[in-house]
């Protein structure tokens, strides 16, 4: 029921029904937040009688009144999306206290000093959440208050220093909002309540939706829940627990806990938290004792509950608990977040426990998050010099310029077009924007289940959280450790699989598929039907996509081989050439280089399918355009500037993408594509005869309209391909095909295909072409079309299954009614996106092409659409 009581109200009525103790409350559903909105921000008419009355159940079940003055009833008010949305929203602890029912506390508690921090604890956090009283105006009073009792930790104040600080609390509310701090509990409540629904729409948890595709529409529900202590003495704690190490994915207890505190404190890295386990501690080298040591019965309740959890949901789970007074309360359960590496060896390991099956090991596994694993790491065998270290927050490798804010962390990346590392002494909420662009993390507090490790672990962001060594000075813009001072924008690098933190750049190496990852692959390739290709031109690209598993090459966009320094005088000699013998002059000086690409293509892909796309951009784009560069270009070509100035001017367009380009190049100098033809069969020839391994190359011929284009360029293919045949006594076999990227394309796709042997939909100039929107511009009103609803999804990032996605399925329909055997791709930047690829599956598609790093993303997204589980939306 997460979608009706949000992911915390669906767990934590589902281990009461599982008998496991939960401190009884009631939950506000998700309906009324999305009321809420869609009524002007009121409620609705029953609202306040639900509430009372359910609140009246957990006063008969703990034999409490809320707002009593002798035994208070004191509540938490926390959010609840259906999604994991960690620490986006806003939580109210200890609600219900005032001037009499912190006395009530202190009275039935035996502990006034445990009653007075919780009442000052309330009015702190109360204040900044509902009342929208800035953090610092109470820290500076807290630190103050330390001062002068010349103690540091907060553990250290008694019952009379936390009343003065409370004193002065309630005074700094005075002074900033003009009237006192409500006194009256269900004033309270219903600010919290309000507090809570509001802070769904704050900008924090909007740009975590916007990252995470979480829809605004959903809303969160708010969970109304009695308070336990976990700080009412050192037979009480708190802490966070993972029933598998969320980092690594070991099957091991895992997790943090403070004695004598309360929940936020673990979290915020104000102290040093204590492991669970012994083993824990001894991996942590710490000296603290762990909770196996200093709890024993509550850590063998707390186990049990583990096992008994993870065994129930089928998945590693992410627990918070209270101890109060030796009683152990489960507050939370919800699947664990966990690095990519964690993810595959849970899956794996769980699916050969037992526990789950195969198929829905690969249902697991966010194909996207794949992206962690595919970039490189620290080359162990590079020099480093070591700065600091911490917690292995968030495994991987990044470097980056230092910077000590969000907003600069946002400013270096798209202003300056720097890579970033963020440094601070802890994270908070308000910094995610800054995160999600940052190559790395770097807190100097908090623990392995700090904000900064959570969030970090979730984007993929490799972190080192808790460097104390590191000190960091915000104000300066500096960080001083080992005797140095850094300043923003030198650059260090993170490990943060280790928990270091290196001087300067550290180089990388390239990672490997093995181990899980390799038998996930295994296992996803027994079950998808899709064939995943890449998009490369280079040895490089090529070798890359077949290590990550590509079963050809569906785009190889001849132009990028143009642009060696080589290669680009022949190039622009036949561009300026005013004759066709000029111009077949220049081009046979190109046709040894083109050869040689589609040799070295067709040995690394091994008989696999290469589809090489013939010239498609302007001829203007290979021309210089700077004064210096036409001088340069002049000189090398023993050419008169002018005549550079002339042609450019000559081939300037106002709107390049739909001009002389693509097949209306081939038509008008058909001299380029019998070239580039010719270079295509004779290597083709070399490898099939030198290797006796099979070569079949797809020669795609651009932005075709008309049957007609097709037909006279396809004519000369075959021309060109008999010569070589003929010269060389040696023939291959071969296709001849076309990119669909116009809608009058995809409309007349029942004629093209009489000529056609297979369509490639080029899903970027597909979109561009149906949207009438230019990709590279379309930026800064895009984000406005999709806060505004207009656009669910950038269309250039996931394809537009409504507009776009009818095209291709018209073009589909049509082509193959006329050829049953046409061959069927797509090998925009849509190929490897997910949603996009179950749209391919559903359309009929044999293959998507993506960038060679997205292979594997591709391989495990074409699995799961196989099995139903791919994502399927429309962008309009």
């Amino acid at each position: 029921m997460k979608n009706l009581l949000g992911g915390k109200g669906a767990n934590l009525a589902e281990m009461s029904n599982l008998g496991i103790p939960v401190p009884p409350g009631f939950t506000i559903s998700t309906e009324v937040c999305t009321y809420y909105y869609d009524n002007g921000e009121i409620y609705p008419d029953t609202l306040k009688d639900e509430v009372i009355a359910a609140l009246a159940k957990v006063e008969e079940t703990l034999g409490r009144t809320f707002g009593s003055i002798d035994d208070p009833l004191l509540v938490s008010v926390r959010s609840g999306a259906r999604a994991s949305m960690p620490g986006m929203m806003d939580t109210i602890l200890n609600l219900g206290l005032n001037d009499l029912s912190v006395e009530g506390l202190a009275k039935r508690s035996n502990d006034p000093r445990f009653a007075y921090d919780s009442y000052r604890r309330f009015i702190q956090m109360y204040s900044n959440v509902v009342l929208g009283i800035e953090h610092h105006n109470f820290e500076e009073i807290l630190e103050e208050a330390k001062d002068d009792k010349g103690v540091h930790l907060d553990t250290d104040l008694a019952a009379d220093d936390w009343k003065k600080v409370i004193a002065r609390y309630k005074d700094k509310v005075k002074e900033v909002l003009g009237h006192p701090f409500p006194q009256d509990v269900h004033e309270q409540l219903w600010g919290a309540i309000g507090a809570v629904f509001g802070s769904w729409m704050n900008q924090r948890a909007i740009t975590y939706r916007r990252l995470h595709d979480i829809p605004g529409s959903w809303g969160t529900a708010v969970n109304v829940q009695a308070m336990v202590f976990g700080n009412m003495g050192d037979d009480c704690s708190t802490g966070v627990c993972f029933t598998r190490n969320p980092s690594t994915g070991d099957h091991e207890f895992y997790g943090e806990f403070l004695v004598n505190a309360q929940g936020e404190d673990v979290v915020a890295g104000i102290r040093t938290p204590q492991q669970i386990t012994i083993e824990g501690k001894q991996a942590q080298n710490s000296n603290l004792p762990a909770m196996e040591e200093c709890q024993p019965e509550v850590f063998k309740e707390l186990n049990a509950i583990r096992h008994k959890l993870e065994a129930h949901y089928r998945d590693m789970q992410d627990m918070e608990f209270t101890v109060q007074q030796g009683r152990l309360w489960m507050l939370q359960t919800r699947t664990g977040k966990r690095t990519t590496k964690a993810a595959l060896k849970i899956a794996v390991d769980m699916a050969r426990e037992g526990l789950i099956t195969r198929k829905e090991a690969i249902r697991r596994i966010d194909p996207v998050s794949l992206d962690q694993l595919l970039h490189p790491t620290l080359d162990p065998k590079a020099a480093r010099t070591v700065l600091a270290r911490g917690l292995p927050a968030s495994p991987g490798a990044a470097s980056g310029r230092v910077v000590f804010s969000a907003e600069d962390a946002e400013n270096w990346v798209n202003v300056r077009k720097e890579k970033v590392i963020l440094v601070r002494v802890e994270t908070s909420p308000e910094d995610i924007g800054g995160m999600h662009v940052s190559e790395g993390i770097l807190t100097t507090r908090g623990g392995m289940t700090s904000h900064a490790a959570v969030v970090a672990r979730g984007m993929g962001t490799p972190c080192v959280a808790g460097a104390g060594e590191i000190r960091v000075d915000h104000a300066a813009r500096q960080m001083k450790v080992a005797g140095q001072i850094l300043s923003e924008g030198d650059v260090i690098t993170l490990d943060g699989s280790t928990g270091e933190v290196f001087l300067g750049a550290v180089p990388t190496i390239q990672p490997e598929m093995t181990g899980d990852f390799a038998t996930l692959m295994e296992w996803v390739d027994t079950i998808r039907t899709l064939k995943i290709r890449a998009n490369a031109e280079t040895p490089q690209d090529a070798a890359t996509a077949r290590k990550f598993g590509a079963e050809g090459i569906g785009l190889c966009r001849t132009e990028h081989m143009f642009f060696d320094p080589r290669r680009i005088i022949a190039m622009r000699e036949m561009i300026l050439a005013e004759t066709e013998e000029g111009r077949r002059s220049a081009l046979s000086k190109l046709l040894p280089y083109q050869r040689q690409d589609f040799i070295e293509l067709f040995e690394i892909m091994r008989g696999l399918p290469v589809t090489i796309r013939l010239l498609d951009p302007p001829l203007h784009e290979f021309l210089p355009h700077t004064e210096a560069e036409i001088a340069e270009v002049a000189k090398e070509a023993g050419v008169d500037p002018a005549l550079i100035r002339a042609r450019n001017i000559a081939l300037h367009e106002s709107n390049p993408m739909l001009g002389h380009r693509g097949c209306r190049l081939g038509i008008t100098y058909p001299e380029i594509y019998e070239m580039q033809a010719r270079a295509i069969f004779e290597a083709a020839v070399h490898v099939s005869r030198e290797t006796g391994r099979s070569v079949v190359p797809e020669v795609m011929i651009p932005l075709v309209g008309a049957r007609k284009e097709l037909d006279l360029l396809k004519a000369a293919i075959d021309k060109e391909a008999q010569a070589v045949f003929s010269e060389q006594n040696y023939a291959v076999k071969y296709l001849v095909g076309t990119m669909i990227e116009l809608p009058r394309a995809a409309l007349m796709a029942g004629e093209i295909a009489e000529t056609a042997a297979f369509f490639s939909f080029g899903t970027n100039d597909l979109t561009q072409t149906t949207f009438g929107m230019s990709r590279d511009d379309s930026g800064p009103f895009l984000e406005v079309y999709r806060a505004r609803g207009i656009y669910e999804r950038d269309p250039f990032a996931s394809l537009d299954q409504a507009g776009v996605g009818e095209l291709i399925r018209i073009a589909a329909e049509r082509g193959r009614v006329t050829r049953p055997g046409l061959k069927l791709g797509i090998c925009g930047e849509h190929g490897g996106d997910p949603a996009s690829i179950s749209f391919c599956q559903s359309a009929g598609l044999d293959y998507v092409s993506c960038s060679p790093y997205r292979v594997p993303i591709a391989r495990l997204a074409a699995a799961q659409a196989a099995l139903g589980e791919g994502t399927s939306s429309g962008t309009a």
